[in-house]
């Protein structure tokens, strides 16, 4: 059995992001931390915590520490259930999403837990269920619908995303038509380097994957300011940008022609009763704001 003082100490660290915070909310000392952290990896033969500022997890740390969360979830639902009030601080909660998720309908949802703590990772929507299959998240907002190990899975709805520009931008760059040329010639806005909305959507517009030239942009709400200000087209979300496209300020480059990125709940089955509340919450907000598949 791990020792749970040591257990605690690695979530510590690894929340506060040094010893030194960590020994300061266990009451004890640094050097106290450090012997634990060593005694931990010592009995585990691998090392946990990458001593950098901020320290960082190691794959093993990571998982190790989820773990830890875990077993804070647990006790803090077995408390309430037995109507006990455990006191300390407020376990954390690792969740995985996606920008345009987290920008849109996402945080009224976490509301829901009011005694927890949220570490938010942000990912790609097709990369996001790599974090629960690490280990490094209890729960995650992903593409992928297939239940991955240890997990149970809820589906959410499509999120409808618009291809959109200025009309400065339109008029520049599209005048004579959409086509395959002029979708490689005119700069489109893409997130970051794991972003393949712009490219899918091209292809499947003109039947072929096209070479893009791209603007780099990674925040939800700086892509929408970016295709206003005429740098880019690019595929928003429809939440954000349908007051742009009634007031005309941003128009949709092909109407006909959205695109949607169906969403799943991913979450841990260890922790999956003590997050009841949350997955419930953003089943909610997913009916409100996302389309039904």
């Amino acid at each position: 059995m791990i020792d749970p003082g040591q257990l605690r100490a690695l979530a510590l660290i690894l929340r506060t992001g040094s010893f030194e915070a960590a020994a300061e909310a266990l009451h004890v000392t640094p050097s106290a931390v450090s012997q634990r952290i060593r005694a931990l990896e010592d009995r585990l033969g691998t090392t946990l915590v990458i001593r950098a500022q901020p320290a960082r997890a190691t794959e093993a740390g990571a998982r190790l520490a989820r773990h830890a969360e875990d077993m804070e979830l647990l006790e803090q639902a077995l408390a309430a259930d037995l109507g006990a009030d455990l006191g300390g601080e407020r376990p954390s909660v690792r969740i995985a999403v996606n920008a345009d998720s987290l920008a849109t309908w996402v945080l009224p949802a976490l509301t829901a837990m009011a005694d927890v703590l949220y570490d938010i990772v942000t990912d790609d929507q097709d990369h996001s269920a790599d974090w629960l299959r690490r280990g490094a998240v209890q729960a995650a907002v992903t593409s992928q619908g297939a239940p991955i190990a240890g997990c149970d899975t809820f589906p959410l709805g499509a999120l409808r995303y618009i291809a959109t520009a200025s009309p400065e931008f339109v008029q520049r760059w599209f005048a004579r038509g959409l086509d395959a040329d002029s979708l490689s010639r005119a700069p489109a806005l893409v997130f970051n380097r794991k972003d393949a909305l712009q490219t899918q959507w091209t292809e499947r517009l003109v039947g072929k994957r096209l070479p893009l030239t791209a603007h780099y942009v990674p925040s939800s709400h700086a892509f929408v300011e970016a295709a206003l200000v005429g740098l880019g087209w690019g595929m928003n979300p429809e939440p954000l940008v349908e007051g742009h496209l009634r007031d005309g300020s941003l128009v949709a480059i092909a109407p006909d022609a959205p695109m949607e990125v169906v969403l799943h709940w991913q979450v841990g089955r260890l922790s999956a009763r003590a997050l009841a509340p949350l997955t419930q919450a953003i089943r909610q907000a997913a009916g409100a704001y996302l389309v039904p598949v």
